[in-house]
């Protein structure tokens, strides 16, 4: 298993799986995401969001996480947060914001529940908004990025992580590959990827 950024062209999968789990998909940007992959199958196992928020001040939000059902218990989420942590302290953020309506399991990475009245201004805002659309029931947590802990055992359940009940119902890497290619107008099944010099 492993965590990439996103592409562009894996903009319809996300949104169909956004879709599915009942996620924000406000302000999306394909880009925001990274995606956790098999590395021998090319089966996507689950993805995330950072947003930058820049209001008076920017502020960094994870969210938007999710894991394909097959795939979850064997430490894919937990991957994808640090991933996400990392992305956000290369952009300069010592904070990071994440709505959760599960704070039993972001604690266990280092996140901290936060009064709303300690949150910033914007960040309230969004917090009313994300119960009125798709979590009534968010606590705000906050982490400092260099607190991340990652459990040993979620880190061991990454390594032999495997689809349970025969496979995820999701696009592998080849079909990816395949997308771009008709993106630009390439048969994928006739195209050859050769350099021919005519000699």
């Amino acid at each position: 298993m492993y965590v990439r950024d996103a592409r562009k062209n894996e903009e319809v999968w996300l949104l169909d799986r956004i879709e599915e789990m009942e996620l924000d998909a406000l302000a999306f940007r394909s880009r925001d995401y990274v995606v956790a992959l098999d590395e021998e199958t090319g089966e996507r196992a689950g993805f995330g969001r950072i947003r930058i928020h820049t209001l008076d001040e920017e502020f960094c939000e994870l969210t938007s996480l999710g894991v394909i059902e097959p795939w979850r218990g064997q430490g894919v989420g937990a991957h994808v947060i640090e991933r996400l942590l990392d992305h956000a302290a290369d952009r300069g953020f010592e904070r990071v914001y994440a709505f959760v309506s599960t704070p039993n399991y972001f604690e266990g990475f280092g996140f901290e529940g936060i009064e709303e009245a300690a949150l910033p201004e914007g960040l309230r805002e969004r917090l009313e908004r994300k119960r009125d659309r798709t979590m009534p029931e968010a606590v705000p947590t906050v982490i400092e990025t260099g607190d991340f802990r990652m459990p040993t055992r979620l880190r061991e359940r990454f390594k032999e992580a495997r689809p349970r009940d025969g496979g995820a119902e999701s696009e592998t890497d080849d079909d990816a590959v395949s997308d771009l290619a008709e993106e630009f107008g390439i048969d994928p099944e006739s195209a050859t990827y050769k350099y021919d010099t005519g000699r």
